[in-house]
């Protein structure tokens, strides 16, 4: 259940998108005939050439991925960041853009393979037609969960290792992995495990018990799990009992 995808993700997105349209923005807007030659930063200390290389590493991911940025809503966003300035969407609206960003993305990129293209359309369907049943909450980030027994204990934090029963299955019903039916709780930290549990689990109090309906994009996306049933934008369904926070 480890890989992680977070805000963090986006928000290297935007540094990355800034750079190439930082570097050209002035030359670009000029007409070609008041172009100057453009001159090469100056790199003095340890920090510029860190500086450097981690927006070139960024930069070349983001080429490599092909995303389609609009540079000046990039530049935007960089800004009112570093100015402080009130942000033209608020923290919740940044979790539900990056999330349908991301589906829209794998949509595409899922139409040339049957299986991927058949489980991410399945998942969506599902959670579509889950979110108006009574019971069911869903979270900014697209997961859903329906409490299945109320505890009373406190809260894990997200660097707490936590003990826990869970029971996995497939939307088909097929069972994956099962703390439950090998009768034995495991034991990790709340930080170390897929997106969706990581964001549970601090919401849970010892004694809880919920069911998580979890998309492919917070589990094991594009990916899937090798050398398992969990297929590519598989979306995966948790019976998940919150024991003992153990530190």
């Amino acid at each position: 259940m480890s890989r992680r995808r977070s805000l963090i993700t986006a928000v290297l997105l935007f540094f990355a998108g800034l750079i190439g349209y930082a570097v050209g923005m002035a030359q670009e807007l000029a007409p070609p005939a008041a172009r100057a030659p453009r001159s090469l930063p100056q790199m003095k200390t340890l920090a510029d050439q860190a500086s450097y290389s981690i927006g070139l590493d960024i930069g070349r991911g983001i080429q490599k991925d092909k995303l389609e940025l609009n540079a000046d809503l990039v530049a935007r966003g960089l800004i009112d960041a570093l100015t402080g300035a009130k942000p033209l969407l608020t923290d919740e609206q940044i979790q539900q853009v990056m999330t349908e960003f991301s589906r829209a993305r794998r949509a595409k990129t899922a139409a040339g393979d049957p299986v991927s293209a058949t489980n991410l359309k399945e998942g969506l369907d599902f959670l579509a037609a889950n979110t108006v049943k009574k019971g069911i909450t869903t979270t900014p980030t697209g997961l859903q969960y329906q409490v299945l027994a109320t505890g009373k204990g406190s809260s894990p934090k997200e660097t707490d290792i936590v003990r826990v029963h869970y029971h996995g299955t497939l939307l088909d019903g097929k069972v994956f992995d099962s703390s439950v039916e090998r009768k034995e709780p495991s034991e990790f930290p709340v930080n170390r495990v897929i997106p969706a549990w990581t964001e549970a689990l601090q919401k849970m109090k010892v004694g809880d018990k919920w069911r998580l309906f979890v998309p492919s994009e917070l589990a094991y996306g594009e990916s899937g799990f090798p050398d398992s049933p969990i297929g590519p934008n598989a979306m995966l369904i948790f019976d998940v009992e919150l024991l003992e926070i153990l530190q």
